[in-house]
């Protein structure tokens, strides 16, 4: 399948830097939801990281005519029966900033052992073109740390720890992020697709 240009669907810069960054080197313009800003503001009420991903890029496909990717990420935290999972960008509430969501997450996991505290961080990436729609996983293992550490990314990068490393995604670059995270994966899969 091949595309001149390409639409990720969202208007968060942190995520459309970092999905960018990823596609670097294919043959597409990368566009994102700040380039059409008459495209509307997708309610995330799907029950699953799949229903928000696909809502997303099938909304943002309609309203631009162009292939779109779109995502729906969770940390999904196995002591708290995978929550925050599709509710992570609103685990503390429904205008939760970074802070609020990685405060509430802390809170919950104060008594938890560190051999209990194993998560998992899970993308889901939607493709959707003209007669197409296609999905795209990527999951990484790690724990929840007992406090946040680092400046880099965003969300819950300061708290989540991967498997195989000392540092949070947070003390990572966004080198080192980029060739191992959850979205990193996904998108290595869309970029396979893309180039089969």
């Amino acid at each position: 399948m091949k595309f001149d240009t390409i639409v990720v669907a969202t208007r968060n810069a942190h995520k459309a830097e970092e999905i960018r960054a990823m596609l670097t080197g294919l043959p597409v313009t990368v566009k994102d939801l700040r380039d059409f800003p008459d495209c509307p503001e997708v309610d995330e009420d799907g029950e699953t990281l799949e229903d928000n991903a696909l809502k997303k890029a099938r909304v943002a496909h309609q309203c631009t005519g162009l292939p779109v990717i779109a995502d729906d990420t969770g940390l999904e935290v196995y002591y708290l029966l995978g929550a925050p999972g599709v509710f992570s960008a609103r685990y503390a509430g429904e205008n939760a900033t970074y802070a609020d969501n990685n405060r509430k997450l802390r809170a919950a996991m104060t008594q938890v052992p560190a051999r209990r505290r194993q998560a998992r961080f899970r993308c889901v990436v939607a493709l959707v073109a003209k007669g197409s729609e296609q999905f795209f996983e990527g999951k990484v293992e790690g724990d929840i740390l007992s406090a946040p550490r680092g400046t880099n990314g965003f969300g819950y990068d300061p708290m989540f720890r991967p498997d195989g490393f000392d540092e949070s995604y947070a003390e990572l670059s966004a080198e080192q992020k980029n060739g191992i995270s959850h979205r990193a994966r996904a998108i290595s899969a869309f970029i396979s697709f893309l180039q089969s």
